[in-house]
């Protein structure tokens, strides 16, 4: 019996032993196509000697040294890195580092609470979100969240946060309404959230550029964000953009909020950022939110003992110098169009298959019992364990959840593979996927 607390006390998991590219191995040989990167992580693939190489060149150095006393070499070069390839308004402006994509939102939170602060604005200390979001599992970022299941444990315990509709034109744009008209529509309807609270009392909106886990790979229709932006200003409001899942190249461009034409006031990265080979997360602070604070009282109100952690922060050097020198980040763009060719060639007239979307090497399948109502399948079929359970025993690793539907109902399988992946591999993961999806889908039709 295992002594870790495993997510599931029952399982019994394979042992994963070596990783080789995009695939990963076990103690027993078993090779795994890994199509989502974990959870959107591993974008360089698996065992990347330069990484692996930069890190052991940091650990001979010095791994760790408390950031009230020093900083280092490689924080410093990072955060001029990824403030160097922010949006517009953020030519002055700072990155901290933490270790994952939920202390990340913690932090952001607490940065737009303290920002308000310095501006002696103290009654702005409500945020707003979407609703079937996800932002991470802490409380801070369980509160703005809107992940029915995950937060229902704790619900006594979160923040009372403002709710608004996500952009989701497959499941929510009206069948007369325009692009145009639905994201007139969303915006109308955070303008009215905002006026509900109070506009004095808002400190930001918290929105993930692409949705990534919960509603799987949501790109926005045009003008949604262009319009938020105004909003978020006509009323003095931060906009948080949560890139933790889809940033980093993921869907196409560095940032991915780049492709709406739009810079929000803090940015939240994460995964893409250390490609799994350290655990870090970041949060940039544009020149605005900046200048509060060194106008103000000039201390981070925020810190954490392995902020700005030499280890990780030299891998996530590594690993953006890779992605560089290796223009993965044009890659992406081509090989999302190879993965969203695979993908409508083998799906896009299966019956059980409702939509396939997303951007880049960011994509997701929604799985429907009929194609023209959108009907989901029922949540007591535990459709996304079964595809994921048996995925693994087809050697592929993807990610599914449940609950895009309607927060409950509702399964989509999202691929992530890493930057690397070749055609030939892209080919594979709709090879395996097709056989994965019969298998699961034979109870439902042996029941039906």
């Amino acid at each position: 019996m295992s002594a870790v607390f495993h997510r599931d006390l029952s399982a019994d998991l394979p042992v994963i032993d070596r990783g080789d590219g995009v695939y990963l191995i076990d103690s027993t040989g078993k090779r795994y196509l890994d199509a989502s990167g974990g959870a959107a992580v591993s974008c360089l693939g698996h065992n990347h000697s330069r990484v692996i190489d930069r890190l052991g060149e940091q650990l001979a150095k010095v791994s760790f040294a408390h950031t009230s006393f020093f900083t280092n070499a490689p924080a410093e070069e990072l955060a001029d890195d990824l403030v160097a390839r922010a949006p517009k308004g953020f030519g002055s402006g700072r990155a901290m580092f933490l270790g994952s994509g939920s202390e990340a939102m913690e932090a952001a939170l607490k940065l737009a609470r303290q920002y308000f602060l310095e501006r002696d604005e103290p009654r702005r200390n409500r945020f707003i979100a979407r609703r079937m979001a996800y932002h991470g599992n802490t409380l801070g970022a369980l509160s703005v969240g809107g992940h029915m299941q995950r937060r229902e444990p704790y619900a006594p315990l979160l923040l009372d946060v403002g709710r608004v509709s996500p952009c989701f034109a497959y499941r929510f744009k009206q069948q007369a309404e325009s692009d145009e008209d639905y994201a007139y529509r969303l915006v109308q309807e955070l303008d009215t959230e905002i006026r509900r609270i109070g506009p004095e009392e808002v400190a930001a909106f918290v929105v993930e550029p692409i949705s990534g886990a919960s509603l799987g790979c949501v790109p926005p229709v045009p003008g949604y964000f262009q319009g938020v932006r105004e909003v978020c200003d006509r009323y003095g409001i931060l906009l948080i953009a949560d890139e933790v899942m889809c940033g980093i190249g993921r869907t196409g461009s560095f940032y991915a909020l780049e492709q709406e034409g739009v810079a929000p006031d803090i940015i939240t990265v994460a995964k893409g950022l250390g490609a799994g080979y350290q655990p870090i997360a970041a949060v940039l602070a544009s020149e605005g939110v900046v200048g509060a604070i060194q106008g103000g009282s000039g201390v981070l109100a925020n810190g954490h003992t392995y902020m700005s952690h030499a280890v990780a922060c030299a891998g996530a050097l590594a690993v953006l110098n890779v992605i560089d020198e290796e223009n993965l980040v044009e890659r992406v763009g081509t090989q999302g169009r190879l993965l969203d060719a695979v993908l409508r060639s083998r799906f896009g007239q299966h019956p059980n298959v409702g939509d396939i979307r997303g951007r880049g090497l960011f994509v997701a399948l929604e799985l429907v019992q009929d194609r023209e109502t959108k009907t989901p399948f029922p949540e007591a079929l535990r459709l996304a364990t079964t595809i994921k359970s048996i995925a693994r025993d087809c050697g592929l690793i993807c990610y599914p959840s449940s609950g895009c539907a309607d927060g409950v109902s509702g399964d989509h399988v999202l691929l992530a593979p890493p930057y690397i992946v070749d055609d030939s591999q892209i080919e594979e993961i709709g090879e395996k996927l097709e056989v994965v999806l019969a298998r699961a889908l034979e109870r439902w039709h042996k029941e039906g």
